[in-house]
């Protein structure tokens, strides 16, 4: 099992480095050349600039059994289509259940930017209520993957 991580502007890479490593799970961490990371424990690969060039990456790189952490939901998507398991920075584990209905709230949300001129807001600021909640659907996930 390897922790893949779509790491350009994760910020739950340090707490999944160290949950990891409590097991000697192997991490990679995938950017683009637009972020700079550095780790001592997990490997970085830096991929090209370009759409998409990261998640093609992940997902070329993810094999049955491994654990994908991102906010994407076609990525996501993919990496279950592969065999492995997902979990978004929220700590919400990606399933087969829940996975088509988050695809499907997404395209109904970019055809809703698309129409209208008033922008959404962003996302909330993270709290460390946020960084517990992740860490221990983590747990739980590395756990299950362990059996």
């Amino acid at each position: 099992m390897t922790v893949y991580i779509d790491a350009d502007a994760c910020p739950v890479t340090r707490i999944a480095e160290q949950v990891t490593k409590e097991y000697s799970i192997p991490v990679v961490l995938l950017c683009d050349t637009n972020h700079v990371l550095s780790s001592d424990y997990s490997t970085v690969k830096v991929i090209g600039a370009g759409a998409d060039a990261v998640d093609i990456a992940l997902i070329n790189l993810v094999c049955p059994g491994d654990i994908v952490i991102t906010q994407d939901y076609g990525v996501a998507a993919m990496a279950l289509g592969k065999g492995a398991k997902a979990i978004h920075q929220s700590g919400r584990i990606y399933s087969e259940d829940n996975i088509s209905g988050l695809l499907e709230s997404r395209h109904i949300a970019k055809v809703q930017r698309r129409k209208s001129k008033n922008h959404l807001k962003g996302p909330r600021k993270r709290t460390a209520g946020d960084d517990k909640h992740f860490e221990a659907s983590f747990r739980a996930l590395i756990f299950e993957s362990l059996g």
